[in-house]
């Protein structure tokens, strides 16, 4: 079990280092300015899903597929776990993006920042969105694992705090939250089209965070506290 755990190791001082890199170096970009406030503010959310018993598609990808490793599901349970939570979180972040709109909470400065993370969001090329979208979710389950060994509510926000700015603040993408931002951004006026959203961000990103739930995080914790390190043993 040493050489993947040391492989995780590495993995991680590398995220780290890209951290460092990307807001060191854009220090005085203001579009990085406002993400590292976006970054700082948005961990709210996995502290609010956690302790009220909510559930994310991201999430899921990984607890499902290690509940298949450990054989205490199926896969017919996991994909109808995966179907109702992606359509559910959908449902919920087109409803904040509709009230946004309706009251008109996204203007001015907010409005000219959605836009651009839209426009920011829908320029890259398939490959190297999907590998974002891989990056963010092992993060996130990363946050969700350090929540659920925190016993008191302190420890429980600083576990999900770190993981989570770092994924924003780097630049990975979010399935969820980008279900939230592409709508928000498209009735803001963001020039893309709904086929830009679907095939240049929200496909190939949710492709990256089943990738990371299902292989990366929950393979790896099963090969090293669960059945599959048990059987190679």
């Amino acid at each position: 079990q040493t050489p993947p755990s040391a492989v995780m190791g590495g993995s991680y001082v590398g995220m780290a280092c890209l951290l460092s890199f990307v807001l060191g170096g854009n220090m005085f970009n203001s579009y990085i300015t406002q993400m590292v406030v976006f970054a700082a503010l948005f961990p709210v959310n996995l502290l609010l899903i956690l302790q009220s018993g909510g559930q994310l598609f991201s999430q899921n990808s990984a607890t499902m597929a290690m509940g298949v490793l450990e054989k205490k599901v199926t896969m017919k349970d996991l994909l109808r776990n995966w179907t109702i939570a992606y359509a559910g979180n959908m449902l919920g972040c087109l409803l904040i993006s509709l009230v946004a709109n309706y009251t008109g909470i996204l203007t001015g400065g907010a409005s000219d920042m959605i836009v651009a993370t839209v426009m920011k969001k829908c320029s890259s090329d398939f490959g190297p969105t999907l590998v974002k979208g891989v990056m963010c979710n092992w993060l996130i389950c990363l946050a969700v694992w350090l929540c659920t060994m925190a016993r008191g509510l302190g420890g429980k926000m600083i576990g999900a705090w770190f993981p989570i700015s770092m994924f924003v603040a780097v630049g990975f993408e979010h399935s969820v939250t980008n279900m939230f931002i592409l709508p928000a951004g498209l009735l803001a006026g963001a020039p893309v089209s709904f086929l830009d959203v679907l095939l240049k961000n929200l496909i190939p990103v949710t492709i990256g965070n089943a990738i990371a739930g299902a292989l990366v995080v929950a393979v790896s914790m099963s090969f090293s506290f669960g059945r599959l390190g048990k059987e190679r043993n």
